[in-house]
């Protein structure tokens, strides 16, 4: 079993890289490549390398669990600190999050999630945790996961008025270190990706962590979020990780280049300049019911459950406690103890329960904190069919996801719900039909892929009985085409093929900690409901577009670097690729393609007349409009496919 190295904060890889010498920097990748293998951990919890006899790297965490400072990572070589060795050793372990270093993983870390969509963390992408230390003010961010809060598409409440006010708020003028530091991200960034994955080695990825830590000293912390991203998005591609995807790594590039892009120019949304840590502001006396719990795994070590409840106006809020354990952690705490209020209930009590807050404190996202005045007793369960949770299934899910795609700000912690019949099985998608006219497919994917979680194993169940209502809670995946991710389903009231789950379940089963079980099905016998006749597999507007030739291009620059881009840019490839993107009246598509392939291929010449190295300023620049034109339209196309079936 490998040894598990403490994260390393960005500052101090970013300075054992710099202090090598170039002969020295040439040699570095290789080197990091298999030290993690040879790692012994000691009693007193440090961390050892050995390079031959007279080399042993040794990092000591601090008391977070990280190497925060470099004097906790020596080496007994000659050359040390500079050597090759310690900037291996710290090379070979995980980027920490500074901010977020005693509780939780920072936000949106898309590589570092497990779960989909973490990108997201996303910056999207960020939890708070909830617990007895968190007194009011501030409550750390933690992203593993999609980490709900309030669904902004989906009702009043504070956090509307909040997402208002923060909209009607005049974009910031940077001051003079914020405005150096993005561009200073900028040039990174943009280095990074000329450089692409083949090339994006430990170099590459030490300019990025140093850009990155330049950004939060100057008060940066959504930049330097998007850069940790980055990086880890190429360490998880160099070293061929089963959860690497390429289409990640694309969108963490094109949101770090977004960011420090506008940053840079001076001005920017107060949404770019804000803290990483939450503000918890007084939410007075709430009453809320539970939906759902939600399981949250990080490939970090970080694990937890959200519970989401809502308030009778409609307004969602979420419970959540996410600490350093893992998957055992995970498993344990969908049954542990609420920490808020001195609440007498665990999580799974609160998912089928409700709870009286009383001097509640409540961050713009919607969680809710537990600082030393907060008081809540619990409360009687209300089903899905009565109470606040009922206007949440009778909204179309069209119309709830053209809301997020126009504030995507809330996408991350939007969830709807809908009435369905399971059509059938194709690969790992179940396809269902929302029970209404004209509804189009639906594909229910796991909420989170870890085989240790039942996600998986209740989908396959619910697939194999085609004709079975459902009535599914879950998180549209707005990067898919009408992709939903369910978190819980219950049965659909006044239909016999349903699920028939236990009373005490009071009508609904968390996917993410409950197994649904034959008896929860229909008994044989009982008479299904006449075949949808639609294909299972139906269409598919995001895999029909020819928009997958742009997609492929950026994916391609991403991968290959500058130099894989301009090799389309020659011959006849340019004029036959984007032919039946001009066709399908994507002219604009076809055009940013065009040029990005022809700014990748261009060399200037210096004064003499001899070949230079082009900047990659303008190539990033090319990039950046392609791939935000391509954003845009695959939005757009997503939005449709939740529409009305074509005739």
């Amino acid at each position: 079993m490998s040894t598990e190295l403490p994260p390393v904060a960005p500052e101090v890889l970013a300075e054992a890289v710099e202090s090598l010498s170039a002969r020295l920097r040439r040699k570095l990748d290789e080197a990091t490549a298999g030290c993690a293998e040879g790692a012994a951990s000691e009693p007193d919890g440090a961390v050892v390398f050995r390079f031959g006899e007279d080399a042993v790297v040794t990092l000591r965490p601090g008391a977070g669990g990280i190497v925060s400072e470099a004097g906790q990572a020596t080496c007994t070589c000659l050359l040390a600190p500079r050597c090759l060795h310690r900037a291996a050793a710290l090379g070979a372990a995980p980027i920490a999050d500074m901010d977020t270093e005693s509780d939780a993983p920072a936000a949106g870390s898309g590589a570092d999630a497990t779960a989909p969509g973490a990108a997201a963390d996303a910056a999207g992408q960020a939890g708070a945790v909830s617990g007895p230390g968190l007194a009011g003010g501030t409550a750390p961010a933690s992203g593993a996961a999609p980490v709900s809060g309030s669904d902004r598409a989906g009702g009043g409440g504070p956090e509307a008025a909040a997402t208002g006010a923060d909209a009607a708020e005049a974009p910031r003028v940077l001051t003079a270190a914020q405005q150096a530091a993005a561009g200073a991200l900028w040039g990174a960034a943009a280095e990074a990706l000329a450089a692409g994955v083949v090339a994006g080695g430990a170099v590459v990825q030490a300019e990025l962590l140093r850009a990155a830590h330049t950004a939060r000293l100057a008060g940066l912390p959504r930049a330097e979020a998007a850069a940790l991203r980055v990086v880890r998005g190429l360490r998880a591609a160099r070293e061929r990780r089963t959860a690497h995807r390429l289409g990640d790594l694309t969108t963490a590039f094109r949101e770090l280049l977004h960011a420090a892009g506008v940053l840079a120019s001076g001005t920017a949304d107060p949404a770019l300049t804000a803290g990483a840590r939450r503000a918890y502001t007084p939410g007075g006396s709430l009453q809320v019911h539970g939906l759902c719990r939600e399981p949250i795994l990080s490939a970090t070590g970080y694990g937890g459950v959200v519970t989401h409840v809502v308030a009778p106006d409609g307004s969602r809020y979420s419970v959540s406690d996410v600490r350093p354990g893992g998957l055992a952690r995970t498993r344990g705490a969908g049954r542990a103890p609420v920490a808020l209020g001195g609440a007498t209930l665990d999580h799974a009590g609160l998912a089928r329960g409700g709870l009286r807050i009383v001097g509640a404190t409540v961050s713009a996202e919607g969680r809710l904190g537990a600082g030393r005045g907060v008081r809540a007793t619990p409360l009687r369960g209300t089903a899905w069919t009565e109470g606040s949770a009922a206007p949440l299934f009778a909204r179309p899910p069209a119309e709830a996801v053209a809301a997020l795609l126009a504030d995507p700000e809330g996408a991350e912690s939007a969830l709807l719900g809908c009435d369905v019949a399971v059509v059938g099985v194709a690969g790992e998608h179940v396809f269902v039909r929302e029970l209404r006219p004209h509804a189009p497919l639906l594909r229910l994917l796991p909420a989170h892929p870890h085989p240790e979680l039942p996600h998986t194993e209740n989908l396959r169940r619910i697939g194999a009985h085609p004709g079975l209502r459902l009535r599914v809670l879950g998180r549209p995946d707005l990067d898919r085409a009408a992709t939903l991710r369910p978190l819980a389903v219950g049965p659909v009231p006044g239909e016999e093929y349903t699920l028939r789950l236990p009373e005490e379940w009071l009508g609904r089963a968390d996917l993410g900690y409950e197994r649904l079980q034959g008896a929860h099905f229909p008994p044989p016998g009982t008479p299904a409901p006449e075949a949808d006749g639609a294909a299972v597999g139906g269409p598919d507007p995001l895999a029909d577009s020819p928009l997958w030739r742009v997609r492929r291009l950026l994916e391609s620059g991403v991968a290959g670097g500058r130099r894989a881009v301009a090799e389309s840019a020659r011959g006849t490839a340019p004029r036959t690729a984007y032919g039946p993107l001009r066709r399908a009246g994507l002219g604009a598509a076809a055009d940013l393609a065009t040029a990005l392939a022809a700014e990748a291929d261009r060399r200037p010449r210096d004064v003499f007349g001899r070949l230079a190295d082009p900047s990659p300023d303008g190539y990033a620049w090319a990039w950046l409009a392609a791939a935000t034109h391509l954003a845009g339209a695959e939005r757009h196309l997503v939005a449709a496919s939740w529409a009305t079936a074509p005739a």
